[in-house]
């Protein structure tokens, strides 16, 4: 029994540490006490399995592997951006966002729909955070979609779904992450991500359009006395056209001087920017009534997060900073926008430092706990066991990246996307690599994949995030004070399943064409191993070897022209090299002559043994 258990402790340690977070209990110090316990186990079970590699002073190494986690410059970007995306929370963009772009696409069918999904990316793309983003939605959105009779499952899955872009669009927290765990850029995931992340934005888009003309009655159209700040579509295609313009204005005239290509760009789109932003303001400050009032909020409303977004990506994806240095700057900008608005507090700042402050210990104490973990599971050559496990599967990649999607979705129902990267990336990675899967586009894959398992039944978290924040039975509407029905928990799972359905299509299309996130390589030529050529010269007809010259003279020549006429080098009035021989060691001048060479010893006859003088 006790050899059972020695040469399978790594499938037990990993079933028992994985049952336990099932069940609910807290997964830094699962991991960190599974990681302990089996350490002693495996020490005393060492001298009966050789696959066995753990003893006693290798729990010396724990402090510096607990340092290298807070030396890394990569989880460091965490902070700054859960930061960013708290501030901008609690100044209520979210709000703003969503009741300007309502009322922009309001006079379509399915309007409202289309305005919590363009928002939900906006979210993802500035605050990372999938709570926030359903809460602010469901909190905002629900009861005016409701209000307008939209059908009650499509506006629950909508906004669950919506929500969830926070996983998948730049810069994602889980991103981050993911590029740490798999040892890869987090500006290359970034770049990869982008393809795949405007796919899915459009793929939702395209669903509620299918809604609208099989049942339109379910996403009907804003009332005209619901679109407050009335029509003014064509006033805003002029302003963008105005800010086209200026754009190439200032790239191909104004700023022509700099240098560098990519701060060239830059000047120019803030030039174009900052233009028709100020000019926005000035018309609502001034009430010059030049644009409509629709253009005016959009412009007002839109810029400041979209120039966010591009202070954070725009200065990743063109190399001037590092998504540490874009995620300070975009915190920064998050507070100026929040105190430019008037709502940035001293209670504000500091809930959203506390909550940064959690964020980050939680993910330190996982680390930390998934490090000690790690180091119990390889000494007992757990990766191996898992590397064998998977290789073995039929298919080949493909067959690899089913399995893993279908383990890492299931495992997404029940764990948060943290502890999932922290415990199970790690372990995929080395097979990965055995098949020669890019790890970037391995990583976008399981960024999906988490995506996904936020809207399954019965354990998405999206699910919870809604329901805590819908209205579940009767609630009074307090716009038009009348009583209307709430929203059922199994209208919220119904509606979220044709998302899962676009969900899972996305990842298959992602597997199949592999280009929608290799093209973060760029046109860079890459070598191919096989076609590298070494030459290597060949001996000469007098059995030596031909070497080039360099334009030196040839070894063993006085300088003198060859036969040929061909001038050489002038020798320096140097004495003529002769490799053939040693060199001849000359005394110098008034040196006593050198003694004799000592006669060489009588050889020895090893075959007899020696003679005792």
């Amino acid at each position: 029994m006790i050899d059972l258990i020695a040469h399978n402790l790594a499938p037990i340690m990993f079933t028992t540490v994985m049952a336990m977070l099932l069940l609910g209990y807290p997964v830094a110090f699962t991991l960190a006490a599974g990681g302990l316990i089996y350490f002693v186990v495996g020490v005393e079970l060492s001298h009966i399995s050789s696959e066995i590699r753990l003893f006693w002073p290798l729990l010396q190494s724990h402090p510096e592997r607990i340092y290298g986690i807070m030396y890394n410059d990569t989880l460091l970007s965490i902070p700054f951006f859960t930061l960013m995306g708290i501030i901008l929370e609690r100044s209520r963009m979210a709000e703003d966002l969503l009741d300007t772009i309502g009322q922009l696409f309001g006079p379509i069918r399915g309007g409202l729909a289309y305005a919590v999904i363009l928002v939900g990316a906006l979210l993802g793309a500035t605050t990372g955070v999938v709570a926030a983003s359903v809460m602010a939605m469901g909190l905002i959105s629900l009861p005016i979609m409701l209000r307008y009779k939209y059908n009650g499952p499509l506006a629950s899955g909508t906004i669950a779904a919506s929500g969830t872009l926070a996983q998948i669009v730049p810069p994602s927290l889980v991103l981050i992450v993911m590029a740490d765990q798999l040892g890869r850029s987090v500006g290359d995931m970034y770049v990869g991500a982008l393809y795949p992340a405007l796919m899915v934005i459009a793929a939702y888009c395209a669903y509620i359009f299918a809604v609208t003309l099989v049942k339109p009655e379910w996403a009907p159209a804003l009332p005209k006395e619901a679109r407050t700040l009335g029509d003014g579509v064509t006033s805003l295609l002029v302003m963008i056209a105005i800010g086209t313009g200026l754009y190439f204005l200032g790239y191909h005239l104004l700023f022509t001087g700099i240098a560098s290509a990519e701060w060239q760009l830059v000047a120019a789109l803030a030039f174009a920017v900052v233009s028709v932003y100020g000019f926005a303001l000035i018309n609502r400050g001034m009430n010059l009534n030049v644009i409509s009032r629709l253009a005016q909020e959009v412009i007002i409303v839109i810029v400041p997060p979209l120039a966010l977004i591009f202070l954070v990506l725009g200065t990743i994806f063109l190399g001037i900073a590092t998504p540490t240095e874009g995620g300070a700057m975009g915190a920064t900008g998050a507070l100026i926008i929040a105190a430019v608005k008037g709502r940035l507090s001293l209670p504000i700042l500091k809930n959203a430092l506390d909550a940064t402050t959690r964020l980050s210990a939680f993910v330190m104490m996982i680390l930390i706990g998934a490090r000690v973990f790690g180091l119990t599971f390889y000494g007992i050559n757990g990766q191996v066991w898992v590397e064998d496990l998977l290789l073995a599967l039929p298919g080949g990649e493909y067959g690899f990246l089913i399995v893993v999607t279908i383990i890492i979705f299931i495992l997404g129902c029940f764990l948060d996307f943290f502890e999932i990267a922290f415990i199970m990336v790690p372990l995929l990675v080395p097979v990965a690599q055995s098949l020669g899967i890019d790890l970037v586009w391995f990583g976008i894959i399981l960024g999906l994949n988490l995506q996904t398992s936020f809207l399954t039944p019965p354990f998405g978290f999206s699910l919870f995030y809604l329901r805590s924040v819908a209205p579940e039975g009767q609630w009074k509407d307090k716009v038009t004070g009348q009583m209307r029905d709430g929203i059922k928990t199994l209208e919220i799972y119904k509606g979220v399943l044709p998302f899962i359905i676009i969900q899972f299509l996305a990842i298959v299309t992602v597997i199949a064409f592999p280009g929608l996130v290799m093209h973060y390589k760029g046109d860079a030529v890459v070598q191919d191993p096989s076609t590298i050529q070494i030459t290597i010269p060949q001996p000469s007809g007098d059995g030596g070897t031909t070497m080039p010259s360099f334009g030196l003279p040839p070894l063993g020549s006085d300088g003198q022209a060859p036969a040929g006429g061909s001038v050489q080098p002038p020798s320096f009035g140097l004495p003529p090299l002769d490799l053939g021989q040693p060199p001849a060691m000359q005394p110098p001048a008034g040196a006593a002559p050198a003694a004799p060479a000592p006669a060489p010893a009588p050889a020895m006859d090893l075959s007899q043994p020696p003679v005792i003088q």
